[in-house]
């Protein structure tokens, strides 16, 4: 991993940010990428949230970039561009918590401070043979209190990386390879045959579907692509407007009534262009796309944050969640089909 064997606070925050909620696979090419693009605190804070927003793309959870846009502002702003370096200034930040507080300041200054990530949970949970679920606040508090019991004099780095590597190499969710694990010989899990069964967590719900619509609206050809709110899920995001289903309307008349609700416009439905199911954290959706045309009315925005008319060559300058990417990677597909049908019927291609 590029972050590994670095002391570097912007980008050991960085790597602990992008690897909240995402797999190490898909982090390390974004990793690279992100902070070649923004190498600093200054240039992140420099750089338009939208630019922030389009590097981020693809790995979801997007509060987590604009938390990161908004904490480099304070860092450059408040402390001179110099990370904090104790754990009230790091707490101080926005999207920052106490695992990520603590990785930064004891892997980049060496200070005693313990961390509990996922790995650490469940690495922690079968050696002390921890049978309540581990989701529970009193759970967390007494493995938070554990971490930091174990926390060595020295070499505090060195210590909690190697506790990291060790839950996410060795004591892994299934079958985990105790014959492997340096620790094996204190494990309570192991010696109890029960390493599967930890950690305990408590059952989730059932979680919620919902039918969504969105629509491609064109107009002379142009696309309409409108920004979400700041706040809330997929916050300054570009979308393809639209909105969920209610009980008893059809997915047309979803589609007409939402645009009309949002942009107060009417639009001509022409077909339904692609069905996608997505999942998020609490619910999972169905999203049907439509091919559409602008008719009537004066754009004007009710909840959305802007709109812009654009040609779909522009389109991969903006940021889009993983659906709407979906959807455009469609749209260019057919774009570039009919370029050449349309070459080939001029002669200008050999069959």
């Amino acid at each position: 991993m590029p972050w590994r064997g670095i002391r570097d606070p912007y980008q050991i925050w960085i790597s602990e940010v992008m690897l909240q909620q995402t797999q190490v696979e898909t982090i390390i090419p974004r990793y690279l990428h992100f902070t070649a693009r923004f190498p600093n605190v200054r240039s992140l804070t420099e750089a338009p949230l939208s630019e922030v927003m389009k590097a981020w793309e693809g790995l979801g959870y997007y509060a987590r970039a604009r938390n990161l846009h908004r904490a480099a502002k304070i860092i450059f702003r408040d402390h001179m561009g110099k990370f904090p370096d104790t754990l009230e200034g790091w707490l101080s930040l926005p999207g920052i918590g106490p695992y990520t507080a603590g990785a930064v300041l004891s892997i980049a200054f060496e200070k005693p401070v313990p961390i509990l990530d996922g790995n650490i949970i469940r690495l922690l949970s079968r050696y002390f043979h921890v049978t309540d679920p581990v989701d529970q606040s009193r759970t967390k508090k007494y493995l938070w209190s554990v971490s930091n019991s174990l926390l060595p004099g020295s070499s505090i780095s060195d210590f909690n990386q190697g506790m990291m590597e060790l839950g996410s190499q060795i004591c892994t969710p299934k079958n985990p390879d105790c014959g492997k694990c340096p620790v094996r010989a204190g494990c309570r899990a192991r010696k109890l045959k029960i390493q599967n069964l930890l950690p305990v967590r408590i059952p989730r719900k059932q979680i919620p579907h919902f039918d969504v619509t969105a629509g491609v609206i064109w107009k002379k050809g142009r696309v309409l692509i409108t920004l979400r709110p700041a706040k809330g899920l997929l916050g300054s995001l570009w979308e393809f407007p639209g909105g969920k289903k209610e009980r008893g309307e059809t997915l047309e008349e979803c589609l007409h009534r939402e645009i009309m609700e949002e942009l107060g416009i009417r639009i001509r439905i022409s077909g339904k262009l692609i069905r996608i199911r997505h999942a998020y954290t609490h619910f999972k959706i169905t999203l049907h796309v439509y091919q559409c045309e602008y008719a009537t009315g004066i754009l004007h925005l009710h909840a959305c944050d802007d709109f812009r008319w654009i040609r779909l060559s522009e389109i991969n300058r903006y940021a889009f969640p993983a659906a709407d990417q979906k959807v455009i990677k469609l749209l260019i597909g057919e774009k570039r089909m009919d370029s050449l049908r349309k070459g080939y019927e001029a002669g200008g291609l050999n069959p």
